[in-house]
């Protein structure tokens, strides 16, 4: 089913060429030990409710092209593409990828491997037949565990060596900024680089699809929040 999206835009030679689109993003979801299967499936509603709405689908109609390719993976010990890449112009085909989000079996388990994740996202986004004015890996997770392959400040800088920028969404525990600070800055300091980069913390929750749907938005846009690190988690995207 994961390649079903991006083949009905291959359907044809003329559109097995070289796809051009305003940015290539890589949504790269935490599926680590700490997530259980009911915080796995509530994170892919999340995405999909995010990339439905409305003011997403204008913010990408509003693009020099029109259009975004996206590609959902979820990491752990290991990396696991849920939905392959697919082109988003309208809100047909955000329907489109938001359903297949939902339906796939959890492949990636175990432990924390957050560098080989992050080089897994770069190697999507260069093994793909898309070229996109800006290219970005969207990083979520709740931990800066990585017990398992290369170090998190050696692939961000490979990462962001390939011209692909890196964000960071923080999951933020019990609903408390504060107590969860130190994650954030860790993000800022560890995981995020390249243009415009920045970190959204997400609440658990609500907030949560809250925070990916402005997150989303800025992505799109190619700009960052008021601060490398997004405080004004109540600003208000049209």
């Amino acid at each position: 089913m994961r390649h079903l999206i991006l083949a009905l835009f291959l359907a044809s030679p003329a559109l097995a060429q070289q796809i051009e689109t305003d940015l290539e993003l890589v949504l790269l979801a935490d599926a680590s030990g700490s997530i259980d299967a009911d915080e796995l499936l509530f994170q892919r509603q999340s995405y999909a409710t995010a990339i439905t709405d409305p003011a997403v689908v204008k913010a990408i109609q509003n693009t020099l092209y029109g259009s975004i390719a996206v590609t959902y993976v979820e990491w752990a010990s290991n990396q696991a593409t849920v939905v392959d890449w697919t082109i988003i112009a309208d809100m047909d085909s955000a329907t489109a990828f938001a359903d297949a989000l939902i339906g796939p079996p959890r492949q990636a388990s175990g432990s924390n491997a957050i560098g080989a994740a992050l080089l897994y996202g770069m190697d999507q986004i260069e093994g793909n037949d898309i070229t996109g004015l800006r290219r970005v890996i969207d990083f979520s997770g709740d931990t800066m565990a990585n017990t398992l392959g290369p170090a998190i400040t050696t692939s961000r800088d490979r990462v962001v060596a390939a011209g692909i920028t890196i964000n960071a969404l923080p999951i933020l525990r019990n609903n408390d900024f504060r107590s969860n600070s130190g994650l954030v800055n860790l993000y800022k300091q560890n995981i995020i680089g390249g243009p415009n980069a920045f970190v959204m913390p997400a609440m658990d929750g609500p907030a949560f699809t809250d925070a990916i749907r402005r997150k989303l938005i800025l992505e799109i846009a190619g700009t960052v929040p008021n601060t490398a690190i997004a405080t004004a988690l109540l600003q208000q995207i049209p």
